[in-house]
């Protein structure tokens, strides 16, 4: 990945005043942040309603790039990755989101592109009983969806619950913090998420230096939401920091579940009032959340493997799945609706082919609906 560019879209996010809808919208129209800088003298000839403000803040880069340069010496002094829309690194689903940072810190070993990820999410107050239901719905999902990357915010209660049992199942975790990654919040976390850089990875939009303050948190949520496919809230009060991610996630049009708890019980009074106003569906279990998201056949594929189905040295194929691995062997990774198109094959029955070669050990799924042939 270009370090320039990243230089320039870690300036750009200050420039803009943290206005992160502003800062992406200008990505978007410009095609990069380098453009933009490029274009700082005549941006409201070539960006259409920039406003006066903005354009005397466009105008003088000095202090945010000096500022981002020596971030990104800390960043390559400290094993950080910098992470901008154009790197494939990127996560993509938050990518689709208004207000997405044009730059985030990563450090870890996690793809935050998996082909499946929760959030799951919940009070700092967390009870036994919110502690039994992370640790249910991670382990039963485990089984169910093995390729499923699990993200928190490292916070006291159902988060640092959530992260440890995905570390005990073997899943990838992610945690997004509310401060930069010289710092880890609460300290009394540290272990595990020094654990979680083996296995999953720490990820931030704020810069070395920057605090825990509370506004972070809020701005943090919005990650923590546009990063997965659902948001998860296990127990949370009548308010609280979950309620705002489960909000956030509704309005990136990404599903939302929660789990009821007894009536009066202050930690699921949240919980019970979003079942109530059908802001989030109710599940129970890890196969209600497979079964509303539509992963049966992840389920499917996971009890087969479970099951010993292995791939065979030369397994037999029927001559429709011939026809698609002799399409991916000449073209390369494709997209199931393109494979359809060049084989000539409804997108329904080439989905069912599509899941056989991949239980026979042939095909494996990449994130965006890709399909990658093995060797």
């Amino acid at each position: 990945m270009d370090g320039q560019e990243s230089i320039y879209a870690m300036a750009l996010t200050r420039i803009s005043n943290f206005n992160f809808a502003t800062a992406l919208a200008l990505y978007r129209e410009m095609g990069s942040a380098k453009a933009v800088y490029d274009h700082r003298a005549d941006i409201a000839d070539v960006v259409e309603g920039c406003s006066p403000r903005l354009v005397a803040a466009l105008a003088d880069w000095g202090e945010p790039l000096r500022r981002a340069e020596a971030e990104m010496e800390f960043a390559a002094k400290h094993g950080i990755s910098v992470l901008t829309p154009a790197d494939p690194r990127y996560p993509r689903r938050l990518a689709e989101c208004p207000d997405a940072p044009i730059a985030l810190y990563y450090k870890g070993s996690a793809d935050l592109n998996r082909k499946r990820v929760v959030s799951i999410v919940g009070t700092r107050h967390s009870t036994p009983y919110g502690h039994d239901l992370v640790l249910r719905l991670v382990r039963e999902l485990r089984d169910l969806c093995p390729d499923t990357l699990v993200v928190s915010g490292l916070a006291y209660g159902i988060d640092i619950c959530a992260h440890r049992q995905a570390l005990a199942c073997g899943y990838d975790t992610v945690a997004v913090l509310a401060h930069g990654l010289d710092r880890i919040y609460p300290p009394r976390h540290r272990d595990t998420a020094l654990e979680m850089l083996r296995q999953g990875g720490l990820l931030t939009e704020f810069m070395s230096a920057t605090n825990a303050d509370k506004a972070n948190f809020v701005r943090r949520n919005r990650i923590v939401a546009g990063i997965a496919d659902a948001t998860v809230v296990v127990e949370s009060a009548a308010k609280g920091g979950a309620l705002i991610t489960a909000a956030i996630a509704r309005g990136y049009n990404r599903d939302v579940m929660a789990f009821p708890g007894a009536v009066g019980a202050p930690y699921s009074e949240g919980c019970n009032n979003l079942i109530r106003d059908n802001a989030a569906a109710l599940i129970a279990s890890a196969a209600d959340l497979v079964k509303a998201m539509r992963w049966e056949g992840d389920a499917q594929l996971g009890r087969a493997r479970k099951a010993g189905i292995e791939r065979t040295l030369f397994p037999e194929l029927s001559p429709d799945e011939q026809a698609v691995v002799d399409l991916l062997r000449k073209a390369g990774d494709l997209q199931a609706d393109i494979i359809a198109v060049r084989a000539a094959l409804p997108i329904n029955r080439l989905t069912a082919l599509l899941f056989t070669l991949e239980m026979k050990g042939v095909v494996r799924p990449l994130a965006g609906g890709t399909y990658h042939l093995i060797n």
